[in-house]
């Protein structure tokens, strides 16, 4: 099961009923958070969930309400006696701003270890997922994020039996791990059926439309989007300032066939995202405005099913 949280959904300055954009992810016992400006540890609370067990931050790019939180955050990781190491991955120049914002939070009981993004594609590697990091188009380098977790295929016992592989094997099989033996070496594409479909999540903010993000948010369970203006007469306002509209954000979500869209990132002026979802909809059906603390838990999708989610502000 993968949980997914939008800590907060607000772009350029905090407000009082709306938290600074930043998202957390849950699986297999791992924790990623993306982004993390002024307030996010505040909302993490209100939300309930821990920042000790984060493995991961990453960073779209080094504005202050994407990054700004991140002192405290770590702070606030320190006193909760974290000593694992913490991966922070980032645009270019991740280190330099790192060390300057640690200038306020010096003293850490643990290691941290920066990754630095140079390709326009780069995958980091994680525990049974991996992370996906794409250049978007924003006024400074900015990427987005996929966080994919894929599925082998199904364990064919009849498979195993008739190759006569000792049970004692079958679960290093399962795991995509090969095995040498008295009778011979076998290999998981032995066993194991066609690979099945498993989970991906899209997260982007600043930026505008890009070929790289239809590519990435392909299909995905779910597409996590920027939309700064709901307001159509701000269309050249979306342009000049390098950010999205909700009906552009709609459009790509079409174009990639999602599953389905939240649109975050809103700009201070926008007080009531929902007046513009029906025209939204109108692009893209499966759009939804999100509140700080919109929580989904996606599970993988199901021989007879489609993929099985709750969903919840």
């Amino acid at each position: 099961m993968l949980d997914i949280c939008l800590l907060g959904t607000g772009g350029m300055m905090p407000l009082p009923y709306r938290w600074l954009t930043s998202m957390m992810a849950r699986y297999n016992g791992q924790s990623i958070l993306i982004d993390c400006g002024e307030g996010t540890q505040i909302a993490m609370k209100e939300k309930g969930w821990s920042p000790k067990p984060i493995d991961v931050i990453c960073f779209t790019h080094f504005h202050a309400d994407h990054i700004s939180g991140l002192p405290g955050m770590l702070l606030t990781m320190g006193n909760a006696e974290r000593t694992q190491p913490l991966l922070l991955v980032g645009p270019k120049g991740l280190s330099r701003v790192v060390s300057a914002l640690r200038v306020i939070a010096p003293e850490l009981p643990f290691e941290i270890n920066c990754m630095e993004l140079t390709e326009s594609e780069q995958t980091i590697s994680m525990n049974g997922f991996r992370i996906e990091a794409f250049k978007v188009n924003h006024n400074v380098p900015c990427y987005g994020y996929c966080i994919v977790v894929d599925r082998i295929g199904k364990f064919q016992v009849d498979r195993a039996l008739e190759l006569a592989i000792d049970k004692r094997y079958w679960s290093i099989l399962q795991r995509g791990e090969s095995v040498s033996t008295e009778k011979g070496n076998f290999t998981p594409e032995m066993v194991l059926g066609e690979p099945r479909k498993g989970l991906r999540v899209v997260y982007c903010t600043d930026t505008r439309p890009t070929e790289s993000i239809v590519q990435h948010a392909g299909n995905a369970d779910l597409f996590i989007c920027e939309g700064m203006y709901g307001e159509p007469e701000k269309q050249a306002k979306a342009r000049e300032n390098k950010h999205m509209t909700f009906y552009e954000a709609a459009a790509l979500a079409k174009q990639a066939k999602a599953r389905r869209l939240w649109l975050t990132h809103y700009s201070p002026s926008l007080n009531r995202p929902d007046e513009f979802l029906p025209a939204v909809r109108k692009i893209f059906p499966l759009a939804e405005t999100c509140r700080d603390g919109k929580t989904i838990e996606l599970t993988f999708e199901e021989e007879l099913g489609n993929c099985e989610t709750s969903s919840k502000s």
